[in-house]
């Protein structure tokens, strides 16, 4: 055994030959080390890039075990917007209507997993294609994860694209709903006040930290695609 990936497909072996049956506890990391000859932090890497795949289930006192209903588990990556309008073969440009250092709200707040009333910079996107809106983004961002802590022109570069493409997350947690545009949102769209809209609410955090909350809305006709 050389490194984590060695580990990972020796136990996944072991899972489909079924010397680990589905349910069944599989020895401790620190017995796992000894016998491939790893520090434990590679075994650790290892089983927990199974768990993630939905192959293991790992619990706290509880041991891991072989998952019994293996669950497939997408992967969706956060898309940078201007690919997504220059890939309709259409001319992509950005708004950003409103940037200032503001108190962030108790709802906010509460899903960034921060103080209320921590001072947080505060972006308001329009996305357009050829001119028309595409998307109207609301953002909370953290200043403590910009490198050297300087605020990039999100003028010249969207803040989407800008996080993507310099700021690597740990986790994320993203959610989609259809809701009724309020008056400002419609007004940003150009739609009229409740029209549908699709919503996407996404939060990503580093190891240490909150990264980003933001409020994504598209028009009418939006489809979202990926790959699982």
């Amino acid at each position: 055994m050389t490194g984590w990936e060695d580990v990972r497909a020796e136990v996944l072996r072991r899972i489909r030959a079924r010397e680990w049956v589905p349910g069944a506890v599989i020895p401790g990391e620190e017995a796992l080390a000894v016998e491939f000859g790893v520090a434990r932090a590679t075994v650790n890497r290892a089983l927990r890039d199974l768990a993630e795949s939905g192959l293991l289930e790992r619990r706290r006192k509880a041991g891991t075990r072989v998952a019994v209903l293996p669950v497939r588990k997408a992967t969706l990556e956060i898309s940078i917007i201007r690919q997504e309008v220059e890939a309709r073969g259409e001319r992509y440009s950005h708004r950003v209507l409103a940037q200032r250092m503001e108190a962030v709200p108790m709802a906010v707040a509460v899903r960034m997993g921060v103080a209320v009333g921590v001072a947080m910079l505060f972006v308001e996107t329009l996305h357009l294609a050829e001119g028309r809106p595409f998307a109207h983004e609301v953002r909370w961002l953290n200043p403590g994860v910009l490198p050297g802590g300087v605020v990039p022109d999100f003028g010249a570069v969207s803040a989407n694209e800008w996080l993507v493409q310099n700021v690597a997350y740990t986790i994320g947690d993203i959610a989609f709903s259809a809701e009724g545009a309020s008056r400002d949102e419609a007004a940003a769209l150009g739609l009229a006040e409740g029209a549908p809209v699709f919503v996407t609410e996404r939060m990503t955090w580093t190891a240490e930290a909150p990264i980003t909350f933001v409020r994504l809305l598209h028009g009418p006709g939006y489809r979202l695609r990926t790959m699982v």
